[in-house]
């Protein structure tokens, strides 16, 4: 699809805070306004050996908070959300869902889903206001299992874990799902689920039934381009637009709160756009990269939608 000429082009300030992440993803605040990010792509001895960060914006300076492994098999952490507590819920391409605490201790939350299939490796993951946990799975079976992604094979997957610990796969048959998001109604109910599949260039939503339960699968919006790439993380602002990373496009796409085409593109100074993350009550957006492998900030129009570990009542 080529650009809307009528699509309005903004071109904000950036400003780098670090660089040197490998596979820079994953950009989460907790409620205490820590930051968070990781990096899926180190390897040692062929296998993967992801590291957790936890990241001094003021002083621009990441200090690893946590190497996940289990039973000597290594984690590629993609994906991060904080609960109340301030635990880090990972999408890990390698381990599935995992926990990790402030002190840095680790657990692997699931080898199975709810029908005993092994658990699919993750990518991205978003609460909704509920506290279900929405977890996409583009890769195969989990570790000890080898490493398959589904770029080429649907064989990708979105996974719900309840608030009972029970984890859902709520659909599969996907190219590579990546970035997710939670629509909610103005009373805070969750509705819509959206997810970006990569490889199309396709954003698809489901209506929301119940925890764990999702229908009307539909596309729901478009990235714009013919560029290298497509879609990857995702967060709403206050207003349910919904900001895009485009990877290898060189732009963040933002989409109206009912989809189609994307109303403007954000100009970023690089071109691999992993993932985005709204600094809580604040219009400042922290954006992850693969050109430096590297952390920027940008503001924006308006303030980013609360996440649910911000949320004063339940």
């Amino acid at each position: 699809m080529a650009e809307n000429p009528e699509t309005l082009i903004l071109e904000p300030q950036f400003s780098k805070i670090v660089d040197g992440v490998l596979g820079s993803e994953g950009p989460v605040f907790d409620k205490n306004g820590n930051f968070f990010m990781v990096a899926p792509q180190i390897k040692k001895d062929e296998k993967f050996a992801g590291q957790v960060f936890k990241v001094d914006l003021l002083n621009k300076q990441a200090s690893m908070l946590c190497e996940p492994a289990v039973d000597g098999e290594g984690g590629a952490p993609a994906g991060c959300q904080c609960d109340k507590e301030g635990n880090l819920w990972i999408a890990d391409m390698r381990l599935g869902i995992i926990k990790v605490t402030q002190d840095g201790q680790m657990t692997q939350v699931c080898r199975q889903d709810s029908e005993g299939r092994p658990m699919q490796g993750c990518n991205d993951c978003i609460f909704d206001y509920q506290g279900s946990l929405w977890v996409t799975a583009p890769a195969g079976e989990i570790a000890p299992a080898p490493y398959t992604r589904s770029m080429e094979e649907p064989f990708g997957s979105i996974y719900c874990m309840l608030t009972s610990g029970q984890v859902i796969r709520v659909d599969t048959g996907i190219r590579f799902p990546n970035g997710i998001a939670v629509l909610h109604t103005d009373d805070g109910r969750p509705k819509k689920l959206i997810v970006a599949e990569t490889p199309t260039k396709l954003l698809w939503s489901y209506d929301i039934v119940e925890p764990g339960k999702v229908t009307n699968k539909t596309i729901w919006g478009r990235l714009s381009g013919d560029h290298e790439g497509g879609a990857d993380g995702m967060d709403f602002d206050a207003d349910n637009n919904l900001l895009v990373a485009h990877w290898g496009s060189g732009f963040i796409e933002v989409f109206s709160s009912q989809g189609g085409q994307p109303r403007k593109r954000i100009k970023c100074p690089f071109m691999r756009i992993s993932n985005l993350h709204f600094k809580p009550k604040s219009n400042t957006v922290y954006v992850t990269e693969h050109d430096n492998h590297g952390l920027w900030e940008f503001k924006w129009e308006t303030q980013g939608k609360p996440q649910k570990c911000e949320m004063l009542f339940d």
